[in-house]
């Protein structure tokens, strides 16, 4: 922040204070207009949004420029302030943003999302928004940009856990961050003490935060609390004494408010009251003349691929596990690029993770989140939008399962995470099914934007490792916990060797066959290399492809393996949602169709040696030859 331009003088406070007026009309109308909305928390919130925003490092012709402060509003539902304040600060036309509130096809959807100029992160999930604070934050620091972020959040949000996680993560790094707390005391159910009494200043101050307690809608205070919060060296939370529905007598400390759009008649008294035009008629027209096919979405993705060297594959030739090829093939890359923006995150799990090596190589680069995943998957999603190739590592139940809410709004976001998870399907050890993450495929193909590359062995680990390492883009690479035999050709070689080059979405033909096919992924594929060799032995001739890629299958490997007729999927993951699945849905769209059937994990499983387990689930390498030959033989 420039602390000069942030001197606002009173002349300039006193032009704020009309301009709040005129927003709280903006509010009104469009909430009204759309019949639905969030005028309540939108009218608490309005002063010290639009003064932070008439004091922050920003360029409304430049929305994007790399130096400009960064403002994250995590009560997304607060989207008609946001979008009055940015209107009237020249970010783009109030008419638009009042007409087209919540209309299909507008960009002014009913929580903010960065497609509007200015807004920079896609919020609603409350809870999460301090946490992709600290990711801007930690990006800023990482590139040793100067500037400050600020997260604007609601009250009733601080009985979110993870707002804990972020407070403590802001503290340790110490980032430049300062967050708000709009305190009008009211939420959806009513009191916030009623529906769950809480001590907010107290549990910043515990974490380490400084606090400084204002009226917000006294706009002298509002600015010396941000100047005073910029220039502390510690992370600070301004708590804003506000009034829901400030500004209308019939709306103030009404939680009614809070989710209810005016009526036509309320409407007009309450712009009476504010002294304000009604012109909704005006409103009315412009949206019923609004064209969707002209409206421009800019989801600012980014396609450009990095430029990062990423050096030679390293053969393996001895059996090993797939998360230290992983581990070893990103210390590599880094060691090659010690200025490349590489970051790396950790749960307090590196020895399981593999990510000593990298750290030993780049260590302002590892960055510690300790067991807090949720925070830990925002910050680092948050991270990845600028510009940086972060990976964050972490076991299947903590990196998907316990994480998907996360992942999912960092998804909406358009980030350029590389989730990395070990101990995923049954192969975890003892540890038992409440470690067992066999749903991991079938969980984030419900992310639109999320691919996900199943590495069989660690030579392929390797190439999938240096492929993700150049590209932009959410990835899920998933692997198991235990030593893998490498996958080898027929006559001995290893498949995966210096002559194979990783293609995204090709499948991998590893041994041809006639009697039947069957497609495997991930840990299960050398077992499924013996299944053939033993079914050879009976005179069965099968034919094994090896499916990396399950969001993305190769039409031509299906085309290939029902011409034998008959089609098993082989995999340790939930047999209801996994490549089983997928196949069938692909091979039915493709108009192929065979005898079909599918392995998998049909209960939660047990604890005990991998081995064990995978027999007790009738997924070890006799069962499946006994399954096949029943199939075969009916």
């Amino acid at each position: 922040m420039n602390i000069e331009k942030a001197q606002l003088s009173i002349k300039q406070l006193k032009e704020i204070q009309i301009q709040a007026n005129e927003a709280r009309g903006f509010i009104i109308k469009m909430t009204s207009l759309a019949n639905s909305g969030h005028p309540g928390g939108s009218m608490s919130s309005i002063d010290f949004l639009l003064t932070l925003y008439n004091m922050i490092n920003i360029d409304p012709q430049n929305p994007k420029m790399e130096t400009r402060d960064r403002v994250i509003i995590s009560h997304g539902h607060t989207s008609p302030a946001a979008y009055s304040t940015l209107a009237s600060c020249g970010f783009f036309n109030i008419d638009d943003a009042i007409s087209q509130f919540r209309l299909a096809g507008s960009i002014f959807e009913g929580h903010v999302e960065p497609n509007v100029p200015g807004i920079e992160w896609a919020s609603g999930n409350l809870g999460q928004g301090l946490s992709a604070g600290c990711g801007f934050a930690l990006a800023s620091k990482l590139q040793n940009i100067d500037n400050h972020t600020f997260v604007l959040m609601g009250d009733g949000e601080q009985q979110k856990g993870q707002l804990g996680e972020a407070r403590r993560f802001a503290d340790k790094y110490h980032l430049n961050i300062t967050a708000f707390v709009d305190y009008n005391q009211l939420q959806i159910s009513g009191n916030i003490n009623k529906v769950m009494p809480q001590h907010i200043l107290d549990n910043y101050l515990s974490d380490g935060w400084d606090a400084i307690e204002i009226d917000g809608h006294d706009l002298i205070e509002i600015r010396d609390a941000i100047l005073d919060a910029v220039q502390n060296e510690k992370p600070t939370v301004i708590i804003g004494h506000t009034i829901m529905g400030k500004g209308v007598s019939f709306m103030e400390n009404k939680e009614k408010y809070h989710g209810s759009p005016l009526s036509e008649e309320q409407l007009t008294e309450a712009l009476k009251e504010l002294d304000l035009e009604n012109d909704i008629e005006k409103y009315k027209k412009l949206r019923s003349e609004f064209n969707a096919s002209n409206s421009t979405h800019n989801n600012n993705s980014v396609s450009l691929d990095f430029d990062i060297d990423l050096g030679e594959p390293i053969i393996y030739k001895e059996k090993t596990d797939n998360r230290s090829a992983w581990g070893n093939a990103i210390a590599d890359i880094a060691s090659k690029n010690k200025n490349a923006p590489l970051v790396v995150f950790d749960c307090d799990l590196q020895g399981s993770v593999k990510t000593k090596e990298f750290e030993d190589v780049l260590p302002q680069n590892f960055i510690q989140g300790g067991i807090m995943e949720h925070n830990t998957a925002v910050v680092a999603a948050a991270v990845s939008k600028e510009r940086l190739q972060v990976f964050f590592p972490d076991f299947g139940v903590f990196g998907v399962d316990e994480t998907y809410n996360q992942h999912r709004l960092s998804d909406i976001n358009n980030t350029n995470l590389k989730i990395i998870t070990t101990h995923v399907g049954l192969d975890v050890g003892e540890d038992g099914k409440t470690h067992q993450c066999i749903d991991y495929f079938g969980v984030m193909k419900n992310l639109y934007n999320f691919k996900t590359i199943i590495p069989a062995d660690p030579n392929q680990t390797d190439r999938v490792i240096r492929y993700i390492s150049g590209k932009y883009g959410n990835f899920l690479i998933p692997m198991g916990r235990s030593k893998l035999e490498l996958i080898k050709k027929e006559n001995g070689d290893i498949f995966f060797g210096k002559n194979y080059k990783f293609e995204y979405g090709k499948a991998d033909l590893l041994r041809d066959g006639t009697t039947a096919a069957l497609f495997v992924m991930g840990t299960l594929t050398g077992r499924a290399m013996l299944i053939a060799d033993e079914l050879s032995e009976l005179g069965i001739s099968l034919q094994v492809w090896n499916i990396s890629c399950p969001n993305e299958l190769d039409e031509e490997a299906l085309k290939q393996a029902v011409k034998t007729e008959t089609v098993f999927t082989y995999e340790d993951h939930n047999v209801n949602t996994g490549i089983g699945n997928s196949i069938a849905d692909k091979m039915m769209q493709m108009g192929l169709h065979c005898k079909f059937r599918k392995f998998g994990v049909e209960d939660y499983a047990l604890s005990g040696n991998s081995d064990d387990v995978f027999k007790h689930c009738k997924l070890d390498v006799d069962s499946i030859v006994k399954r096949i030959r029943e199939v075969l033989e009916n």
